[in-house]
């Protein structure tokens, strides 16, 4: 019997992470200007912390994930998103950049240990050929968030005359009740241990996940932080007000445009979906790079660096996913996010040492970002049935059914 996509757990875990989300982008689009401005750290710093953060979750994602497969997925949602919560409250209170760092770290550590258990919920939730859909639809409801957490950031600043750290507490609200909404979550599968006997001696996973994900993880090598981007329309004069209001523009795409990616994933190759994100990617780092001014230009090219995210996180993780047995979701995904995250602590390491050079504020690395990701783009659609792009199957995710 077939199972409906819009499963209970998938409703819940939709507006837990709305309502995490929120509190995450009321920060996040003034962390740059908090810590070079308000703190006054250089550019590496900013690509260092966040790189640090990046790793920190992806190695959390693996060892919670592996995990999860046999201790159940709840208790590591529930203590994914109390953790965050405390790491904004140190954000919210830093007087010097590494408190941020620390703050940064404990938040996307939290962010580590409940991603991979509450991806591999949803997918237990569904049948197989809907992954995508259902990735889509909690995406979309996780950047609405994104788009209300800026929102209640302008709202902030104006209230409070531009004073970002005040703002920046405002965060601790909406995090305190996405941890709440987390004792609501269901359950659906309690570990059997001669089951996990059986099962514990695979401890490979098939070949087709590493031909999956390869390519998606050598992609992050090049994947900037979005904290070095919204240090680049600052530097280019955009002011505080307007840098929110682009990310909100940005938000609001990525929102509206992700469910329908899932979908249309369904019916046409998730490569060549995904392949649209990388060059919605390359076109806007290309483009940002080579500004020098803000202006409308600025915010359609913001707002056409939504369609890369929309099209490319969920489906990434759908693809994973069908092509390992359900049992193993947990893992699969740990291992694949926790090697992205390493890929993406290269990438804020490299722009950040470069972002000095050429015009002094960020020229260079960003324009290097987007021209990687244009050949990325063309490889995905060229090779997109290559062994190396190997088209995901859910024939390898039913065998444990």
């Amino acid at each position: 019997m077939k199972k409906k996509w819009l499963t209970r757990n998938l409703v819940v875990l939709s507006l837990i992470s709305l309502m995490q989300d929120a509190a995450s982008e009321i920060m996040y689009p003034l962390l740059p200007l908090f810590l070079t401005g308000v703190l006054v750290a250089p550019a590496i710093v900013l690509g260092a912390v966040e790189g640090c953060a990046e790793v920190t979750m992806g190695i959390s994602k693996y060892f919670a994930g592996k995990a999860s497969d046999t201790r159940g997925r709840k208790q590591f949602i529930t203590a994914g998103y109390g953790l965050a919560g405390v790491g904004k409250i140190l954000v919210a209170a830093s007087v010097v950049w590494p408190t941020v760092l620390i703050g940064r770290v404990i938040d996307r550590l939290g962010k580590g240990i409940r991603s991979a258990p509450r991806d591999a919920m949803i997918t237990n939730s569904v049948d197989p050929e809907h992954y995508s859909r259902a990735y889509g639809f909690h995406r979309s409801a996780d950047t609405l968030g994104a788009v209300i957490g800026p929102i209640i950031a302008l709202i902030g600043l104006a209230v409070l005359d531009g004073d970002i750290r005040a703002v920046m507490w405002w965060a601790v609200v909406p995090a305190v009740l996405s941890v709440g909404l987390t004792f609501f979550i269901r359950e659906e599968r309690k570990p059997k241990p001669v089951k996990v006997a059986i099962e514990t001696p695979k401890l490979t996973l098939p070949k087709n996940f590493w031909t999956t994900s390869v390519p998606f993880i050598l992609f992050a090598l090049t994947n900037l932080p979005d904290t070095l981007l919204l240090l680049r329309l600052s530097q280019i004069g955009t002011s505080t007000t307007n840098v929110v209001l682009a990310y909100i523009g940005f938000n609001v795409v990525y929102a509206l445009a992700a469910y329908p990616a899932g979908i249309l994933a369904e019916t046409i190759s998730p490569h060549r979906i995904y392949a649209l994100g990388l060059a919605a990617f390359s076109i806007s780092y290309i483009a940002l790079g080579s500004m020098t001014e803000p202006g409308l230009a600025m915010y359609l090219v913001v707002a056409l660096y939504g369609f890369f995210p929309a099209l490319t996180d969920g489906i990434g993780k759908s693809m994973v996913s069908a092509v390992v047995p359900k049992s193993s979701h947990g893992r699969a995904q740990g291992i694949f996010q926790s090697l992205s995250g390493m890929s993406i602590l290269v990438a804020g390491l490299w722009g950040g040492a470069l972002w000095g050079l050429g015009s002094g504020s960020g020229s260079l690395p960003m324009t290097i970002a987007g021209a990687l990701a244009g050949l990325m783009s063309i490889g995905f659609f060229i090779f997109g049935k290559s062994p190396l792009f190997a088209e995901s199957s859910i024939d390898s995710a039913l065998t444990d059914e």
